[in-house]
């Protein structure tokens, strides 16, 4: 770890691979959550003590984290939100998994699989944002494919809000993803425009839930893997709603029903 803190953040992107964290509660979920080591944090050397800030300096000690008060400029030279807090932190990847991985570990821990597909989810806050909600809605992992989709970013991991700490981000080609759920008895439901009101589809059991883009949709070739197709019906002639919306609404409308048949 010492030779991180004798290295310019440039050089070290070079060198080593690690995720940028920025902004207080990235930082503090990432040290809390513990799921990956993280290499350093800057701190601005003017911010004045804050409860999430003492929290953060607390844990990077026990931790043997090394934290370098910095100037501010530092901290805005190297931010890629533009929105630091005054906090920014270098970490360890996240641990990798794969589709059927989560399957397998869900089925042996006794729990249904959840899965979230996003087809070409373009803009970094809506995956962040999906993330977020996949996180409070049970959600197992995020599947994203391989090409024509974000994957982790600064810009997401803090819209997420420490959600991407504990739903990863899987990228896999969908179809052959979608087979691997369907081999495992895992059922497929879309969303897109057109479907069933979601409120009466059956969105408990083993499930896959496949969003489309933000401006396209589900693909043919997608629509055509999915059991159902579910839609949101919308007032105030309303074509759609963001992505990140429509699949908060379906994971929790599955929370709810789950909730309601204990």
């Amino acid at each position: 770890m010492a030779r991180h803190d004798n290295r310019d953040s440039k050089q070290n992107s070079r060198r080593e691979s690690f995720d940028q964290l920025e902004g207080r509660n990235p930082v503090l979920e990432a040290l809390q959550r513990g799921r990956r080591p993280v290499l350093r944090i800057r701190v601005d050397q003017r911010a004045k003590p804050e409860r999430r800030l003492d929290r953060i300096i607390d844990l990077a000690r026990q931790q043997g984290v090394p934290v370098k008060p910095v100037p501010r400029q530092d901290l805005d030279r190297i931010s890629v939100t533009g929105a630091h807090n005054g906090v920014i932190a270098e970490a360890s990847p996240l641990p990798s998994t794969s589709v059927a991985q989560v399957i397998k570990k869900a089925l042996e821990e006794g729990r249904h699989p959840f899965l979230v597909f996003a087809d070409e989810l373009s803009y970094e806050h809506n995956l962040g944002a999906v993330l977020r909600s996949a996180l409070g809605a049970g959600a197992d992992a995020l599947v994203v494919p391989t090409r024509r989709s974000r994957g982790m970013s600064p810009v997401v991991a803090r819209v997420a809000m420490g959600a991407a700490e504990e739903v990863p981000i899987i990228r896999e080609g969908l179809q052959s993803a979608l087979k691997i759920c369907q081999r495992a008895g895992v059922r497929i439901i879309g969303a897109d425009m057109g479907g069933t009101p979601y409120y009466t589809a059956d969105l408990t059991g083993p499930l896959a839930l496949v969003m489309g883009g933000e401006s396209k949709g589900l693909s043919s070739a997608i629509h055509k893997r999915c059991d159902q197709v579910v839609s949101v019906p919308l007032s105030g002639n309303l074509e759609s709603l963001n992505v990140s919306v429509t699949a908060g609404v379906l994971m929790f409308e599955r929370a709810r029903q789950i909730a309601t048949q204990g």
